[in-house]
């Protein structure tokens, strides 16, 4: 149980930590493209605050289903979808962040142990369960806002070119 009041807890600090980070960096590096596939600062940003509410769908569905099938969400694969996310202010998309994240917050909170031990299908893994969501939505967190550093503060020939 400890494992779970420290994931809870590491995700309840998320948007103070992405909030505080944002403010850091310099209003002319937000939108800066450093490669033809490259997402700019403000593009992580931004899909990081809109992926929250289907994040919070997976936690209800977790809550009222006895085992939930998901779909994969790949950003700017489907027809409607654009290749970059829509870029939101910053102030809109940190505030729709910290919302989401409450909400997700409270699930997780009344969550019983049958509940984080539930698992669902999900093509993309060979193991899901409410746990993985909720372990999945902290390193999604992560690996956005070390990608965030990276954009705005790695030289080009450091900097990690993804496919």
């Amino acid at each position: 149980m400890q494992e779970i009041r420290d994931l809870i807890e590491t995700l309840r600090r998320s948007p103070r930590i992405l909030s505080e980070f944002v403010n850091t960096i310099p209003e002319d590096k937000l939108d800066l493209r450093r490669g033809e596939s490259f997402w700019t600062v403000a593009e992580h940003i931004s899909h990081l605050a809109q992926v929250q509410p289907m994040l919070l769908e997976r936690f209800e569905r977790f809550m009222n289903e006895d085992r939930p099938e998901f779909v994969p969400y790949t950003p700017g694969k489907a027809k409607e979808e654009p290749d970059t996310p829509p870029r939101m202010t910053m102030t809109f998309a940190l505030d729709q962040f910290a919302c989401y994240r409450e909400k997700q917050l409270l699930l997780l909170e009344k969550a019983d142990d049958r509940t984080w031990k539930k698992t669902a299908t999900h093509p993309e893994y060979e193991s899901y369960s409410f746990y993985i969501l909720a372990r999945h939505l902290l390193m999604h967190d992560y690996w956005h806002m070390y990608r965030m550093e990276e954009l705005w503060l790695t030289r080009d020939a450091y900097l990690t070119k993804l496919e």
